[in-house]
């Protein structure tokens, strides 16, 4: 039986300095999602967008970081929605930057740790998020979620890790941007980095079936957490932080046809979408069809438009 997918919107802006991520759960909504996993026969319920926690006094040591009590506020808020989802279906988070996976982790995670399951993470994504707010330099928390899902420190304004993921049960899958304190940091963990090079090398398929298998071994939760910047910015131009070689088309589509047939997806983010720097909607309507893929459908089975 498929498990009922349902949409909670997080219109987060407050992760990063570019304005426009918040209008990301309305372009998804106008995009079709929901009418697109209608017809691969998924029932659908959108939750509507979550209001984000009443504001408290934080701080930070770190002068850089900026909305960090808004971000905290919008945390807790996810949190809360994310555990609540996962006992219901397979919650699908619609950003929002992806500071809103600081929360839509620690619910899922709060879930599995109460269903005495693991859980796993797979992060594709062109950044690794592993800054603290301690080290960030450009103090944009969306940069941040990778370290706090790992339990790193540094977020005592924040709410606690409900369980800490084990650096090897996550893994970076597509990342090219990665700034020196990330590196060491990483470099001090058994995390698995499938950056571009290793993916060019080994091909997109044999590192992403080796983490699956792993997922399958432990019988665990996958979590996905898809960033627009995972695709190369030629077909996915709306997000504010493009890096070039990115996935192309039939690569994305490739992974999320394997996630399908893994069985193992559990949840899923999907974040950084800025619909003003798209075109005409092409990078919502991408990333809708990505969704399909991970949901059963196949590229060959879309109708070939007549000349």
């Amino acid at each position: 039986m498929k498990p009922t997918c349902i949409l909670i919107g997080a219109p987060i802006d407050t992760g990063q300095k570019r304005e426009g991520c918040l209008m990301g759960p309305a372009a998804y909504r106008v995009a079709g999602l929901a009418q697109s996993l209608e017809t691969l026969g998924q029932s659908v319920i959108d939750h509507g967008d979550v209001t984000p926690a009443p504001l408290r006094e934080t701080d930070c040591a770190n002068p850089a970081v900026h909305h960090l009590a808004e971000t905290v506020a919008w945390t807790e808020a996810l949190a809360e929605a994310g555990e609540e989802a996962m006992a219901k279906g397979l919650p699908i988070f619609m950003g929002g930057d992806h500071s809103l996976s600081l929360g839509s982790v620690a619910g899922v995670a709060a879930h599995a740790a109460k269903a005495g399951r693991p859980l796993f993470v797979l992060w594709l994504d062109a950044h690794s998020d592993y800054h603290t707010p301690l080290t960030t330099q450009s103090g944009n928390l969306h940069g941040t979620p990778v370290a706090y899902i790992a339990g790193r420190p540094g977020f005592d304004a924040f709410p606690p890790f409900p369980a800490p993921v084990p650096a090897e049960r996550i893994c970076l899958y597509g990342i090219r941007s990665v700034d020196q304190a990330e590196h060491s940091g990483l470099l001090e963990t058994d995390m698995t980095v499938c950056d571009m090079r290793v993916l060019d090398e080994r091909g997109i398929v044999a590192p992403l079936r080796e983490f699956l298998d792993i997922v399958r071994a432990e019988n665990g939760l996958l979590h996905v957490s898809l960033d627009v910047d995972f695709l190369d910015p030629g077909i996915a131009p709306a997000v504010g932080t493009t890096v070039p070689g990115g996935t192309t088309f039939r690569e994305a589509h490739l992974v999320m046809e394997h996630l399908h047939e893994s069985g193992l997806v559990s949840s899923l983010d999907l974040v950084e979408l800025n619909p003003f720097l798209d075109e005409r909607g092409k990078t919502a309507r991408l990333m809708v069809e990505l969704v399909g893929s991970l949901m059963g459908r196949k590229v060959f089975d879309r109708p070939t438009r007549s000349a």
